[in-house]
């Protein structure tokens, strides 16, 4: 696939495009630290047939992107200025629209992608047709991970460090990711090294930096200092999708709970067993899920007129057979 660049400012953001020209557009936004290239091909295969022509992009900082200068903080808590905002990489997803053509797309985040895209339906209402926010929350503080699996994380990569090193290969960060998720991931969906290491073979190839370098690390800090937007969520009309896994000790499931509660008339569905992941295994149901939600925006006029607002969505709760 090509990689095309939209200017944000002064900033190079890198894209890829996906599908074909008719399909309805949708734009995926990635989470803290990681590349266009986490959104597995496989998902974005299955929503192409679905219908969509999808765009992906290196939020700022990470991948093929510009990555910035300023302070780096050395710990998640450390009281750091922030480079930039999570608004400003808001913006930087206004310009890959811009770039591509779109007046307005299906908004699709994940993680800090989730609260980036959260920010595109309220401080950019007219560029959003529908919003799917996926193990994300509308505020730092909520759903913040616990201490005992932040002491469980850290003493693990400091044992695998102390064993292993840092690791510097594919293989050795599959190794190092699959270890991870023992903590972070599925119960339900046991983590795949294969697939972690074709992801990874593409991205090291693009930045090696990867989820603990310095980009990473700004941008965690602009997540810190993040508003809560819960009541400016109460503004959104659009039909608003909410996925989360009731496994996900990332971002706890009361993130993904509070962020239904805000958005009016949003669906909440919770997968049992997920972590904070895509598990292959849910591809097809979220990608259903996510045509179903913008299938919402069309029966609205949302899709055929692209600045137009839509009603609120479908109904809150939903909960996944699993």
């Amino acid at each position: 696939m090509t990689v095309q660049t939209a200017r944000s400012g002064g900033l190079a953001i890198a894209y890829e495009v996906l599908g074909e020209p008719d399909g309805e557009p949708l734009l995926l936004v990635m989470g803290l630290g990681a590349q266009m290239v986490g959104w597995p091909d496989g998902f974005c295969t299955e929503l192409v047939a679905r219908g969509f022509r999808v765009v992906r992009f290196d939020n700022r900082d990470v991948g093929l992107s510009t990555h910035l200068d300023g302070p780096v903080p050395k710990r998640a808590w450390s009281r750091v200025p922030a480079t930039y905002t999570l608004s400003d990489m808001a913006g930087d997803a206004v310009a890959v629209m811009d770039a591509v053509g779109w007046p307005a797309a299906h908004v699709v985040g994940a993680s800090l992608g989730g609260m980036i895209a959260q920010l595109l339906a309220v401080e950019h209402p007219d560029r959003v047709l529908s919003l799917t926010s996926v193990m994300s929350k509308p505020a730092p503080q909520i759903g913040r991970m616990r201490a005992r699996t932040t002491i469980a994380l850290v003493r693990r990569a400091k044992r695998l460090a102390e064993e292993h090193g840092r690791p510097t290969t594919p293989e050795a960060m599959a190794d190092f990711m699959a270890a991870m998720q023992e903590v972070t991931g599925s119960p339900a969906y046991p983590a795949d090294r294969e697939d972690h290491l074709e992801m990874l073979r593409v991205a090291m190839g693009r930045d090696d930096q990867g989820v603990t370098g310095p980009g990473a690390k700004r941008q965690g800090a602009a997540e810190r200092v993040a508003r809560d937007l819960r009541a400016e969520l109460a503004s959104v009309q659009v039909p608003t999708l909410v996925v989360h896994g009731d496994s996900d000790v990332v971002i706890r499931p009361v993130g993904g709970e509070a962020t239904a509660a805000a958005v009016p008339g949003a669906r909440l569905v919770v997968h049992p067993g997920m972590g904070h992941e895509l598990p292959r295994a849910l591809w097809p149901r979220i990608a259903d899920d996510i045509r179903a939600v913008a299938g919402a925006a069309r029966t609205r006029g949302t899709a055929a007129s692209p600045r137009g607002r839509g009603a609120p969505g479908t109904p809150r709760s939903a909960r996944s057979a699993g």
